[in-house]
């Protein structure tokens, strides 16, 4: 009988060798990603966190001793029995002295593709039942969207649970418009794990059934179908001023669906009004659109006439909504959906992200997996959660957020288990200085990033291979029966097994473990889903034949799916959940919130920076942080694949080549890439599919300052050296990470050594 294991990247077979365990492929995947079976080398080698360690400081002169000398300090390897004292003592001594208002809860999710051991549910479940902890709110994937689409048309998990699927659109959609592309190296990952790898797949079976492709993004190879795709080069940023333009050429040539308008929508009148420039004088026409976007007039015009005559699905990149006013470009979206009139039929409408993971398209049945009850928070604060370092800095400042103003509460211990802060949250100097004003940072880490080197007291935690769990992502194909693969590295603990010794000492571990162990747990959830599963039309089997079989296929219950069909055919009956049941082109709701950076209706604002500003002059090319493609944001960073893609071992950062002349740089050079908020040093890859004035440097590289004390320059090729921390607007703060004006220099003498890789001082 075969073993399996599951990661967001897939689901692997667990192979037992003479010379030992091994990964191979899922072999009933056509597409599988390369990177989970990097998991194995990588969580044995090096860097792994063997045993807890405290910073010196915090040993020597009590937790909270010289938070800034985090990053520089020296460790000291102790036991679990001192860590776990140490850890415990903090908490109680925070909760005494401020309240569990002064704890934040960190976790970002991507920890483990099993259900039971996923950090996120496991801290939660912990701090609720101490008596709560602050936490954070959307997510820096989708901030702006997961606000914004709610009061528009549905909330975003929704709408990915009922994307046309793959079968649908091979069939009946003729025009794919793609705002930022379909870049299948995303749809490697779904959190809970991949079970099919369908994007490449789906993408080239659609171009040989006659499907039209048009990609309109600063990238042309963000897309891939292995047949012609016309691709539209745009200024970043600028999205919604071409998808206004393309609106008023719909309006002036009466090419727009006014009876779907009117039976669907409502507002529609009022963005008429705007779009036409009977408010402010100024047509939002194809010329207008061209000035901004740099897209020809003429393309405008063309590409919305081929739109009004053909089955056309258009699509949007989560990268769009990661901006500056990064709630325009999907209102409009979806504005120009209502417009041609083709949302709810089969093949048409609109997509909020296909490709963003390996889920949107399929056709599998939709029902809630296995769960760990998290309890309740007593604690009623919170923070949007790309806010971080402004609560870190602004203790008690008010903050607006969805229509309300909040306040930061004052945080004096950071627990962080699952994700890495010092990869993913923007301008990562200002969160370093932040970060060294809190008294007590306790953190879950299984690798020695930047993260786990800032941390007063660093708790080692397994891998998704050295425990049992289940592994499931609504939508996928295959629940999976995760098997223990490996023992336990050094010391590693699991996350519930930390917990747990945690809750003991804080006198709530029966309410922490109800009396179950990890096993009995993992029975629990399991039959716990089994009735959500058979409402879905999908008869779960017990837990004892599932987990001998190791794998149970839903894919026998598979049905096409079309977006919003049933709100199409009887919207009385299938009413959305806006405020008028109906698309909201103006939201009287969005209007009365009386935000100047997001109004009633979809609109152009002009971004902080971007490459028709001022600012433009000092800073020439606008800088994109995209998804890698060797790994998951920083995940397995100091793994083969990744370290394989390096240059000059930093990150790769792609310039067109007319620019790489421009200032004399060449293929293999190391780069200085800096603005005002900060630097970093990449190695050079030059390409005509990107567009002249944009850069691309995908996330990633573990955060290597070449000085901690003042960390201007990553020498590693982190963007997050030197994106701004803004929100995207008042009603999401979301992540704005995509607005982001660089210089870039061949660098001229020697670069500083790459130390991201190598292990921290450890001390007696």
């Amino acid at each position: 009988m075969a073993r399996y294991t599951s990661s967001h990247w897939g689901i692997q077979e667990i192979v037992d060798g003479e010379g030992g365990v091994s990964l191979k492929p899922f072999s009933r995947d056509p597409h599988p990603s390369p990177i989970g079976l990097g998991m194995l080398e990588a969580c044995t080698g090096p860097l792994r966190i063997r045993r807890p360690a405290v910073r010196k400081s915090c040993l020597d002169h009590g937790i909270g001793a010289a938070p800034s000398l985090r990053g520089e300090d020296d460790f000291v390897e102790v036991s679990w029995e001192v860590a776990l004292e140490l850890a415990a003592s903090a908490l109680k001594g925070t909760i005494a002295s401020h309240g569990n208002q002064a704890i934040f809860g960190g976790s970002y999710g991507w920890a483990s593709a099993g259900r039971f051991h996923h950090a996120q549910s496991q801290i939660h479940r912990f701090l609720n039942c101490i008596g709560g902890y602050v936490r954070h709110v959307d997510t820096y994937s989708l901030g702006a969207a997961r606000v914004l689409l709610p009061h528009v048309v549905a909330p975003m998990d929704e709408l990915m649970q009922q994307h046309t699927s793959w079968d649908v659109l091979e069939k009946e959609t003729q025009l794919f418009v793609s705002f930022g592309g379909v870049p299948a190296k995303n749809a490697q990952i779904s959190a809970g794990g991949t079970g099919e790898h369908l994007v490449d797949v789906s993408l080239r079976r659609m171009a040989r059934a006659g499907v039209e492709f048009i990609n309109v993004s600063p990238v042309a190879n963000d897309i891939v179908t292995g047949g012609e795709i016309r691709w539209v080069p745009i200024r970043p940023g600028t999205d919604a001023a071409f998808m206004l333009g393309l609106a008023h050429t719909l309006i002036v040539n009466g090419w727009h669906d006014r009876a779907f308008l009117a039976k669907y929508c409502v507002g529609f009148d009022r963005f008429e009004r705007y779009v036409v420039g009977a408010d402010d004088g100024q047509p939002k026409d194809a010329a207008w659109a061209q000035a901004i976007t740099g897209v020809p007039a003429a393309q405008i015009t063309a590409l919305a006439e081929r739109m009004k005559s053909r089955r056309t699905m258009l699509n949007i990149s989560w990268s769009l909504q990661r901006a500056h006013h990064g709630e325009q470009p999907f209102w409009m979206l979806v504005t120009l959906a209502a417009m041609l009139g083709q949302i709810g039929l089969p093949g048409g409408g609109f997509g909020v992200g296909y490709g963003a993971t390996g889920t949107m398209g399929n056709a599998n049945p939709r029902f809630g997996g296995p769960v760990l009850p998290q309890g309740d928070n007593a604690v009623r604060a919170f923070i949007p959660v790309a806010r971080i370092t402004d609560m870190l800095e602004h203790p008690g400042e008010a903050f607006n957020y969805n229509g309300r103003s909040h306040r930061y509460p004052d945080i004096k211990l950071i627990y962080w288990a699952g994700g890495n802060p010092f990869h993913h949250h923007q301008d990562l100097r200002r969160l370093l200085t932040a970060w060294r004003q809190v008294p007590c940072v306790i953190v879950h880490e299984q690798f020695w990033n930047a993260t786990a080197r800032l941390a007063d007291i660093v708790l080692p935690a397994t891998t998704t291979l050295e425990r049992d769990d289940i592994g499931f992502a609504t939508l996928e194909r295959y629940m999976v029966a995760m098997k223990q693969a490996i023992p336990a590295v050094g010391e590693a603990r699991d996350d519930y097994a930390i917990f747990q010794g945690l809750a003991r000492r804080l006198e709530v571990e029966a309410k922490f473990t109800e009396g179950r162990t990890a096993a009995q747990w993992l029975r629990w959830m399991y039959d716990d889903c089994r009735p959500r599963a058979s409402a879905a039309g999908a008869e779960l089997p017990t837990f004892d034949a599932f987990w001998e079989e190791g794998l149970i296929d839903f894919g026998a219950h598979q049905q096409p799916v079309v977006m919003l069909d049933r709100f199409r055919a009887d919207p009385v009956a299938n009413p959305l959940k806006t405020p008028s049941g109906l698309i909201e082109i103006f939201s009287a709701r969005l209007d009365s919130f009386g935000y100047a950076d997001c109004g009633g209706h979809p609109r152009w604002y002009e971004p902080m920076e971007w490459l028709g500003s001022a600012k433009a002059q000092r800073f020439p090319l606008h800088l994109l942080s995209d998804q890698p493609y060797t790994k998951l944001h920083s995940q397995l960073d100091h793994s083969r694949l990744s370290r394989s893609n390096k240059v000059a071992g930093r990150e790769p950062v792609t310039l067109n080549p007319r620019d790489a002349r421009q200032r004399g740089i060449a293929a293999g050079d190391v780069v200085r890439i800096w603005n005002d908020r900060g630097a970093c040093l990449a190695g050079a890859v030059l390409s005509d599919q990107i567009a002249p004035g944009v850069v691309k440097l995908s996330t990633g590289a573990w955060f290597d300052p070449q000085s901690w004390a003042e960390p201007r320059l990553d020498k590693h090729g982190n963007p997050n050296a030197l994106t701004a921390d803004i929100g995207a607007s008042e009603l999401s703060q979301g992540c704005a990470a995509q607005t982001c004006l660089v210089q870039i220099e061949k660098l001229e003498t020697a670069p500083p050594p790459v130390s991201a890789f190598t292990l921290p001082n450890f001390v007696s």
